[in-house]
């Protein structure tokens, strides 16, 4: 009989051989395609509609932790337009991706990361991802922060502002433009010029879409990360990183510097 030390011992070749079999049988171009759909279906969008079933499903656990008052929730008619945006900005980010990859692939040129039948060394991976967290928050923020420029946030970012006590599902509610060059491009890009292996691309994404999806929830469980967005929401004019550090930098940290007076 197996115990389970014996299974999950087998676990690891049998992923390189489900692995090394997907590579083998597709182009580099569908699989990173095909890949980066399913990620971003499982990492943002599954997040996203648990935690707007939680008022139903789980209402007393749900009320102690949201974050802010009901009523400053969307309306019904508010989460289904929501809905309904980001479908259409999923749709223009994977057109746009396929786009892409069938020009490069008329081009002769590889796909933008490493598809090779080897998995990523964990040195590796834990390198791409930690400089990939980084250029991707100074991307973000210094986007983030022009679109706050009076004349940008009238015409582009006002729209994702409409949410002032925002939802998981919000955190895609943008602009087309914003949806490119704020969301997208700034998770996309620093995988890209590591030249990252693109299990390692999917680990950063599924992170980064998981954590967006998370800080804009309206439920704080992890550390007040989702209370520094819900504030930026509720404020405008503070926390526009994602993980804090530029905010501290510029001194655009305000709940930080209210918890210590």
């Amino acid at each position: 009989m197996e115990t389970l030390t014996d299974y999950s011992g087998q676990l690891l070749p049998m992923a390189i051989a489900f692995w090394t079999d997907i590579v083998e049988s597709y182009s580099p171009q569908r699989i990173e395609f095909v890949g980066t759909l399913l990620v971003q279906l499982l990492s943002f969008w599954l997040p996203s509609i648990l935690y707007l079933v939680l008022d139903a499903a789980a209402p007393a656990f749900s009320q102690k932790h949201k974050i802010q008052p009901a009523p400053k929730q969307p309306t019904r008619r508010d989460i289904l337009r929501c809905f309904l945006v980001v479908t259409q900005n999923q749709i223009l980010s994977s057109v746009l991706h396929l786009a892409l990859l069938t020009l490069s692939s008329k081009a002769g040129s590889r796909s933008a990361y490493r598809v090779e039948a080897s998995f990523p060394s964990m040195g590796e991976f834990v390198r791409d991802f930690l400089i990939s967290t980084l250029l991707r928050e100074a991307m973000f923020y210094y986007s983030h922060r022009l679109l706050h420029v009076p004349y940008l946030y009238r015409r582009i970012h006002k729209k994702h502002h409409k949410f002032t006590a925002p939802i998981a599902l919000a955190a895609q509610f943008a602009h087309p433009i914003e949806q490119i060059f704020a969301n997208a491009l700034p998770i996309s890009l620093p995988p890209q010029l590591l030249r990252s292996h693109v299990l390692t691309f999917w680990g950063f994404l599924a992170w980064e879409l998981f954590n967006t999806a998370t800080v804009h929830s309206g439920y704080d469980f992890f550390h007040s990360k989702a209370k520094m967005h819900d504030l930026h929401h509720e404020k405008f004019n503070l926390n526009y990183g994602s993980i804090g550090l530029f905010d501290w930098f510029h001194g655009t940290d305000q709940l930080g510097k209210r918890h210590s007076e």
